[in-house]
């Protein structure tokens, strides 16, 4: 699955309004998707397992995780979700911006406490478990926010934010010892962030694996193997999976002709983005849209 993807699944999902910055998506690996790729974006990020069992991943460090664990993903954070064997897995993604609990510059909560601990500089648990001493009143403050979001009594953002304070609160209070990433972790963790990005910013254009070895300064052959080790695929096998999802979206909501959203695309040769096109979904680009987009009479 590619990351589009997984952000397109959002858009389509959202459970609150754009003027109160918290959502929540439930999810399930591999019904919905097969696995969420590593990323990171600007929010902060709750992942409540549910059901069952999969892995997290958090800035490279993976876990496998069980029903009723909680993993925190700071912004900025990598981070992915995979299936663990044949187990499937449902999850609760909560994700909110930080600015939800901040009132405001002076804010000394916000100075003191929020800001640090979203930035790392305050140290707290990635993984929580029933293992934690408090992870009851900690657990209790997600099932409290998910009450209130199917119910949405007048004022239920109050409770939201209060629920949320508490639960910081309890990671704050309960903080450990900061275990400091070697230079080695964190200069890794920012070029991968860098790949993600320039992707993410121009697929639509000609890159080669010349060109992301510039980008992060390391030798074609370095940035090959450093990129598969973290990503578990190729650079060019990855690149053609983030077009193919975007020539997707754009056969869905345009009445471009296919040549023409291949090269939106990136994709300069088009019976090559036909062939592997159908690869992945099983049909001809014309004929998914057609497929998708019943009101549509145009197959190429």
């Amino acid at each position: 699955m590619n990351i589009s993807e997984y952000q397109n699944y959002h858009e389509t999902k959202s459970h609150t309004t754009a003027d109160f910055p918290y959502n929540t998506y439930l999810c399930s690996i591999p019904r919905d998707f097969p696995g969420v790729p590593l990323h990171w974006h600007s929010e902060a990020e709750l992942i409540v397992i549910k059901k069952g069992r999969g892995i997290v991943s958090s800035d490279f460090q993976k876990k496998a995780v069980t029903s009723g664990d909680i993993v925190l993903i700071r912004p900025g954070q990598l981070h992915s979700i995979e299936q663990d064997a044949n187990h499937v897995m449902e999850y609760e993604n909560i994700i909110f911006k930080p600015d939800l609990l901040i009132s405001g510059k002076d804010d000394l909560c916000a100075i003191q406490f929020i800001t640090p601990l979203m930035e790392g500089q305050i140290p707290s648990v990635t993984y929580l478990t029933s293992a934690l001493s408090w992870y009851q009143p900690a657990s209790e403050c997600i099932r409290q926010i998910d009450l209130l979001c199917a119910t949405r009594p007048d004022g239920y953002q109050l409770a939201i934010k209060g629920h949320l304070f508490q639960f910081f609160f309890l990671l704050i209070s309960n903080r450990q010892k900061k275990e400091t990433a070697s230079a080695s972790q964190t200069k890794s963790l920012e070029k991968m962030k860098t790949i993600l990005k320039y992707v993410e910013e121009h697929y639509a254009e000609h890159i080669t694996i010349d060109n992301m070895a510039a980008l992060t300064y390391y030798s074609k052959s370095h940035f090959m193997k450093f990129f598969k080790a973290h990503m578990g695929v190729g650079f060019i096998e990855y690149l053609n999976d983030y077009r193919l999802t975007m020539s997707e979206r754009l056969l869905r909501s345009s009445d471009a002709p296919v040549i023409e959203i291949a090269e939106l695309s990136g994709f300069d040769n088009l019976s090559y983005f036909n062939r592997i096109f159908k690869r992945k979904y099983g049909q001809s680009p014309g004929r998914w849209r057609y497929m998708q987009v019943p009101e549509s009479k145009t197959e190429v």
